[in-house]
């Protein structure tokens, strides 16, 4: 049971590794994933260091109620807070995440030396200021050999030598684990990298089974964000969760190193006149932090969900239309992972969650 931690959700989100532990979460976790930091120059590189490991925590902030010091060498900033919740409980594991959608264009100039690039990984995430803190790295690459924010064209083999280094680099002590695609289409991006070469060097897989579907079409056709399943009127054939594990596990891919992948979050449209899938709409409905995507916290009592498609479900409120996964579709989800004998389940992102976790509690109850 892993669940993404972003760093940028100590601004305007408010969200802190304390609200981990007040949620109830950390009791619930095995694993967290602390996104994210940046590939530069062919290295892994600090992303923010003020969040990381600068910010003051107050007492009243701070996992344990002490306050930060700003004694020469000090931890602050996440970190600290990460190696507190750690000591409080000490099951959980934290992997240092290295890329995302934004962060993902080093790749390309780190494939070029896989060995310097690991060299370098393996320094920071072991940095002696805060090595008790991770127990491993996780790498998030959008797209090996594909396309994401920028295009990626290092070949079908970089994504495998990247993972075999840094298991070298890192050696059975760590853990190495990477997300990945779920573009399980014919051609598509899990075809455009060696997933299953990889495979052997990885912990496991967070398989991104989200986002298929959003309002970057803007007219529609309205439509799921995580379709577990196909169904009839999919806009893109083939563009859905069981699709993508089902080619993982085909093409080799163990799957016990498959996590299945759950969105905290919603997608939507606005300028929509039928509540079932598959309408046109106007655009992205509005968001709090950005047009389109809505926190499930706020979508749950905003815009309540009013059916299920393709085991996830819809919401249709004053012309705008929005996908997420409740208590009730994460529970259908959980039991295809189990059905399928696959590694757990993640999610993104913590502070998507109620402030009592009731969907992380959702994937406890059913994962078992």
């Amino acid at each position: 049971m892993l669940g993404y931690f972003v760093q940028w959700g100590v601004y305007q989100r408010g969200y802190h590794v304390k609200n981990i532990d007040t949620s109830g979460s950390a009791a619930k976790l095995t694993h967290i994933n602390y996104a994210f930091g940046n590939v530069q120059n062919g290295q892994c590189a600090i992303g923010d260091s003020y969040a990381d490991y600068d910010r003051f925590y107050q007492a009243g902030e701070s996992v344990d109620g002490v306050a930060d010091t700003w004694d020469a060498g000090a931890l602050r900033g996440s970190f600290n807070q990460l190696r507190k919740l750690k000591k409080k409980y000490p099951h959980l594991k934290v992997l240092f995440s290295f890329g995302g959608w934004t962060w993902s264009g080093g790749f390309g100039q780190a494939a070029q030396n896989p060995a310097a690039f690991a060299d370098s990984c393996y320094r920071l995430v072991e940095d002696p200021r805060w090595a008790d803190v991770f127990d491993g790295i996780d790498i998030d690459w959008e797209y090996p050999n594909a396309c994401g924010l920028t295009c990626d064209t290092s070949g079908p083999a970089a994504f495998r030598n990247v993972m075999s280094a840094l298991r070298s680099r890192f050696g059975s002590g760590n853990l190495v684990t990477a997300a990945i695609t779920a573009d399980g289409t014919d051609g598509g991006k899990i075809d455009a990298a060696d997933y299953a070469g990889a495979a052997q060097y990885v912990d496991w897989y967070n398989v991104m089974t989200y986002d298929f579907f959003g309002a970057w079409a803007a007219q529609g056709p309205t439509a799921p964000h995580s379709p577990l399943t196909s169904y009839d009127g999919i806009p893109i054939g083939g563009f859905h969760s069981d699709n993508a594990i089902q080619k993982l596990k085909s093409k080799g891919v163990p799957a016990s190193k498959l996590l299945l992948g759950i969105g905290f979050y919603g997608r939507g449209w606005t300028g929509v006149t039928q509540a079932a899938p598959g309408g046109t709409a106007t655009g992205p409905a509005p968001g709090t932090y950005e047009q389109g995507i809505e926190d499930y916290k706020v979508l749950k009592t905003r815009c309540p969900a009013t059916g299920t498609v393709a085991g996830t479900a819809y919401a249709y409120c004053g012309g705008q239309w929005w996908s997420y996964d409740t208590p009730s579709t994460i529970g259908g989800k959980m039991s295809y992972s189990k059905n399928q004998g696959l590694g757990g389940a993640f999610f993104w992102e913590l502070s998507g969650d109620t402030t009592n976790g009731e969907l992380l509690t959702a994937m406890k109850n059913g994962l078992g």
